[in-house]
């Protein structure tokens, strides 16, 4: 039996199935069109995270930013980095040849594998790259415990 109602979505001539492909192409494409220079085509600021005796450390690029414009903050297991690159100066439009890079505000969150140890946590700054120390605490999560299978009865 067809149905009396006109369907919007089945038919491939109709407008709202043609939007619908638009957008599905627009949001499989968004990643791939960045370039690979661009900050934002793996996420801004670029940061390493690698594993020590004591717990975690981080480094991120963050050249061209003071230290006074970073704020790096934890809570419970995320640690956000957010700050702002400011420029230097201001050029007219009409004076600028080429202009690749960037300045503004910045924020990335990640979610750590373990909530650490506030008391230990260190951030310094050398030659553009923030590094911060996350120590890992006492108890890093429930241990397993054996449980002994017994008959019933």
């Amino acid at each position: 039996m067809t149905s009396l109602i006109p369907s919007l979505w089945n038919d491939p001539n109709k407008t709202f199935m043609s939007l619908q492909k638009e957008m599905d192409r627009l949001f499989e494409d968004f990643g791939r069109k960045l370039p690979a220079g661009s900050p934002f085509a793996g996420g801004f600021p670029s940061v390493n995270v690698s594993e020590t005796d004591t717990g975690l450390e981080l480094t991120a690029e963050l050249p061209g930013v003071a230290e006074k414009d970073i704020d790096v903050s934890v809570s419970d297991r995320t640690l956000t980095l957010k700050g702002e690159k400011q420029e230097e100066k201001t050029v007219d439009e009409k004076d600028r040849h080429v202009s690749e890079r960037s300045f503004g505000s910045f924020r990335r969150v990640m979610t750590l594998p373990f909530a650490p140890k506030k008391d230990g946590i260190e951030a310094h700054m050398d030659n553009g790259v923030l590094t911060v120390i996350l120590p890992r605490p006492e108890e890093t999560g429930p241990q397993a415990h054996k449980i002994e299978v017994k008959r019933k009865g």
